[in-house]
């Protein structure tokens, strides 16, 4: 029997998930079968609409060798292993003659513990462990949270914290999971032949496609134990997050309240001298946390150097005392003990990471409301990191709607460790950007309105004239507005103004329900505004009139005082580059890409991306920005604007009065 072509191969998956073939996904199909048979990388960009997932499971099935497909969000990961891989795996069978098998692999921390959920947690200021069924009254929101814990224990077969519905809060949460550094161990664990993290991690042994997630990703490439299982081909979906995720991971953190719970949990298991060694260089610590300012350290005070260095020895003391003694009468010692390393250590290696200065680390502090000060430490780049550790020993295709800022896909490239495209060079990896568009009509569908007769914003500045303007935008599309806003202040500020000023479109503001159920509620009223900030800005997904209008209020640049993108700023200056385009600018860009791709989510959508910052008109970066964004019409006449809003909300009511008369 001869092979099945990419073609056919692509035809029949499509079909079998009821979707249309286009040609952006068969450009894409045979872009990513090329990079793995010769083992290259490739960056894609591929609009909403084109179907990428198909268009990289098709050729990584086709090829037959084991592929790690890593997304960023929950709701991608869910779509592959509920939806698309069942229907592929099913629809290529018969032509490939064998059934690839799949598998989720995710952080320990996301599986339920069933150690921590029949023995229970060990007691930070006690010997033993205390019950937390017991501890929660059963009328309070954690114990009815535990409680439903517990009966889904005994139902679930995954124990994925994600398949549990409705959701637990994290405090819940946590009184049932383990970190990787908490865990005994399947071999030293009583339910360790039942344990959901192992049983995850050995089906994904067996998985030809292992779906995971960037962290995962990101832990497999940075601490060197493998988490993974060896793969020869991996794909990075939702890739313009991939960056922010590692730097996620790679941040250290210190904060007195982590520390004086890492002495209470030690307290118990060693001397008295070692216990008080780390007890005093906590209060050392604590004291001078309560001064700390927000800001980046360019060096670290010699008063905070001491109290590091004084962390960091008492914390090395009690690891090595832990390790020395044995107490019979701690109940459960083996988790008592495991837990008290885990706080121990994570004090240890923070503190002697900053302690030690690398100067590729950024180290600052940064105050809450809530939960007082911290001190932070993350790499000022990742991009050395990815390119040692995530392209070499295999092919690695990297996939998103907006890869290719102002024009190519060399500023995201150079944030991933690669040099510009077509450089060559021994210990450079060689990779292409291929951009296979997009099947909607960006010109006809959708229009960029830039406010150019309104003042410059100026940070915490007066904007009266800007909420004039939303104001009128909004009444002009009769609603249906998503509001994408530069800080949480700035849309409650809109949201607090506009209720009062329209009170006939409800808006909803991000943080007054859970996402899930604001994006419900704005999808099924089309005359509802919803308004947020960072992640509205990537996580919205409503085809159809409740989107007709997606307002930015003004180019979402880092803030100035942000003490890991001023650092990176600052470094490609000293370097000799352009600080500002490089990051900066290329952080707008790609957030404004984002938020642009909201508007325009099915062939049938029309509407504006309103941008109420003159700077997208009027500054020299402005091009670089508008190349970044999706091919629409452009405009900043006001009147036309809103002539064309008007006539987009009739369309979109006569629609809807037809679909209520049928």
């Amino acid at each position: 029997m001869t092979k099945p072509s990419l073609t056919e191969l692509l035809h029949a998956a499509v079909t079998a998930v009821g979707g249309a073939e286009r040609p952006g996904q068969v450009t894409m199909a045979q872009a990513v079968a090329e990079a793995i048979d010769d083992g290259s990388h490739l960056l894609v960009q591929a609009g909403t609409g084109t179907g990428k997932s198909l268009g990289y499971l098709v050729p990584a099935l086709a090829h037959g060798e084991r592929v790690v497909v890593a997304t960023a969000t929950l709701a991608l990961q869910r779509q592959l292993v509920e939806r698309d891989l069942p229907r592929t795996v099913d629809a290529l069978h018969p032509l490939l003659r064998r059934r690839p098998e799949f598998a989720m692999l995710k952080g320990r921390s996301n599986y339920l513990c069933l150690h921590r959920l029949h023995e229970g947690v060990p007691q930070d200021e006690e010997e033993g462990l205390f019950d937390q069924f017991e501890a929660a009254a059963p009328t309070s929101r954690l114990g009815q949270d535990l409680l439903r814990l517990r009966d889904w224990a005994d139902e679930t077969e995954s124990g994925d914290r994600d398949d549990l519905t409705p959701g637990v809060s994290d405090r819940a949460w946590s009184q049932v999971s383990v970190s990787s550094r908490e865990c005994l161990g399947a071999s030293k664990c009583a339910y360790g032949a039942e344990c959901f993290a192992e049983t995850a991690r050995e089906r994904a042994k067996l998985a030809e496609v292992v779906v995971t997630n960037h962290a995962l990703l990101a832990i497999d490439a940075i601490e060197g134990a493998p988490v993974l299982p060896q793969h020869e081909v991996l794909i990075v979906d939702e890739a313009h997050e991939l960056v922010s995720r590692v730097t996620g991971v790679a941040t250290g953190e210190l904060t007195p309240g982590q520390v004086n719970r890492a002495v209470r949990r030690a307290a118990k298991l060693v001397d008295e001298k070692a216990a008080d060694q780390l007890q005093t260089a906590a209060e050392g610590f604590e004291k001078l946390m309560e001064l700390a300012l927000p800001g980046r350290l360019e060096e670290i005070p010699e008063d905070l150097g001491y109290a590091l260095m004084a962390l960091r020895d008492a914390a090395r003391t009690v690891v090595s005392a832990i390790g020395a003694t044995r107490d019979k009468s701690v109940q459960d010692e083996d988790a008592v003990r495991k837990q008290a390393l885990a706080s121990v250590e994570t004090v240890h290696d923070v503190a002697e990471r900053i302690v030690n200065g690398s100067e590729w680390d950024v180290v600052w502090y940064e105050r809450h409301d809530r939960f007082g000060a911290s001190l932070r430490v993350a790499p000022m780049s990742v991009s050395g990191l990815l390119r040692e550790k995530l392209f070499a020993d295999r092919s690695v295709t990297l996939t998103s709607a907006t890869l290719k800022l102002g024009g190519d896909f060399n500023g995201v490239g150079a944030s991933l460790g690669l040099a510009p495209e077509g450089t060559e060079g021994d210990d450079l990896p060689q990779w292409k950007g291929v951009d296979v568009g997009s099947p909607f009509d960006y010109r006809k569908q959708g229009i960029l309105y830039v406010a150019k007769h309104l003042a410059r914003p100026a940070r915490d500045g007066d904007r009266t004239d800007m909420l004039e303007e939303l104001t009128e935008l909004i009444q002009a599309a009769g609603g249906r507005t998503l509001g994408l806003f530069s800080s949480m202040r700035a849309a409650q500020l809109a949201a607090e103004e506009l209720r009062t000023r329209i009170p006939e479109f409800p808006i909803l503001l991000q943080g007054e329900e859970t996402l899930g159920e604001l994006i419900k509620s704005f999808g099924a009223d089309p005359r509802t505004c919803l308004f947020g900030t960072l992640s509205l800005w990537q996580g919205v997904d409503v085809p159809g009139p409740s989107c007709q209008l997606v307002v930015m209020d003004k180019i979402p640049f880092p803030r100035p005082d942000d003490p890991l993108m001023s650092a990176r700023q600052k470094a490609v200056e000293d370097a000799g580059g352009n600080g500002f385009m490089a990051v900066a600018a290329t952080h707008a860009a790609l957030l404004m890409a984002q938020g642009a791709g909201r508007l325009v989510r099915a062939t049938g959508d029309r509407g504006v991306v309103a941008v109420l910052d003159q700077r997208l008109a009027t500054a020299r970066y402005g091009s670089y920005l508008k190349a970044s964004l999706p091919d629409f019409w452009f405009t900043t006449d006001r009147n036309q604007v809103r002539r064309s809003l008007a006539a987009i909300d009739v369309a979109a009511r006569q629609t809807e009065a037809d679909a209520a008369a049928d």
